[in-house]
């Protein structure tokens, strides 16, 4: 069955270039109206540019519908108006794709708290304010699919990149709990963690690797996430056509009482804690509380 998108208004951030233009223009081909949302900066963030109106040209020359939109993620003010502009011209919002961001790769011992801050305010609580800016008009309609986007920098780290890497992570802790929040108004709720040749990595890939790592390679998986018949909570890592799907997992553990219940008794279980046999994939925190009442009861 033909993955389509005819009746749905998309917002896609960070959409002037690489990944975010891959998915406007997919979005759109497949009948979606996209609002493309770039501030237009540098990959650190500074400056501006037409980026996004030369994409809505892009979407428009093939016969789709889009509408620029220049404002910053990290300001709730001007998310909650394009949300507004969305809506007057095409009186819904259906599906948001956070994936603005910035880079300022530096050691954690050189790097400025400035620089960390502002990573963290692009990446992670520019996608609460999109996300919050959408969110209740996704309620009312009781439909939404949200994509959010982290890195195996988030997931598994990264050397020079502790804001990135952190900001990243909280994008996945983000998207954990809205999915809880959102099940029962329809919204769907999953992260990404993207591997791709853009303007973010094309001096960190090698020029084979970047021309097989492609934005086009990566919009398949961001596409599945936010069709009608997407899972919820899913962590999909996409790279140059292969997919994977990353957990967060927890072992069975160990329960320690009495005279065990110190460091040493810690230190001495310690190949019974990281045992990974029969290990669990919990779907919200209290699942954990359960499993230890469980442990201890056993």
């Amino acid at each position: 069955m033909t993955i389509r998108f005819d009746d749905k208004v998309a917002i896609v951030t960070g959409a002037g270039g690489g990944l975010g233009r891959g998915y406007a223009l997919e979005l759109a081909r497949r009948g979606a109206k996209v609002v493309v949302n770039d501030l237009g900066g540098s990959r650190d963030g500074t400056g501006h540019s037409d980026a996004a109106l030369k994409v809505v040209e892009e979407i428009e020359a093939a016969g789709g519908t889009a509408m620029s939109n220049g404002g910053s993620v990290t300001e709730y003010d001007q998310m909650v108006e394009m949300v507004v502009r969305a809506k007057e011209a095409w009186g819904r919002v259906d599906i948001l794709i956070n994936n603005a961001g910035v880079l300022r790769d530096k050691s954690f011992a050189k790097m400025e708290p400035a620089d960390f801050e502002f990573v963290v305010d692009v990446h992670l609580n520019g996608s609460a304010n999109c996300t919050k800016a959408v969110w209740d008009t996704m309620r009312e309609q009781a439909y939404g699919r949200i994509l959010m986007t982290a890195s195996s920098t988030g997931l598994y780290g990264n050397f020079g990149q502790a804001n990135y890497g952190a900001a990243k992570l909280g994008l996945a802790g983000l998207t954990k709990t809205l999915q809880l929040e959102g099940a029962k108004y329809n919204i769907k709720v999953n992260t990404l963690a993207p591997t791709a040749g853009t303007r973010m990595t094309e001096d960190i890939f090698p020029e084979e690797a970047f021309k097989l790592f492609t934005p086009e390679s990566v919009a398949p998986a961001a596409l599945f996430l936010v069709s009608e018949d997407a899972p919820t909570n899913a962590i999909l890592g996409a790279g140059a056509g292969v997919f994977q799907a990353a957990y967060v997992t927890l072992t069975q553990g160990v329960a320690l009482k009495g005279d065990e219940l110190t460091p040493e008794g810690v230190a001495a279980h310690w190949a019974q804690i990281i045992d990974r046999t029969d290990e669990m994939t919990p779907q919200s925190g209290a699942e954990q509380a359960m499993s230890i009442m469980k442990k201890l009861q056993g």
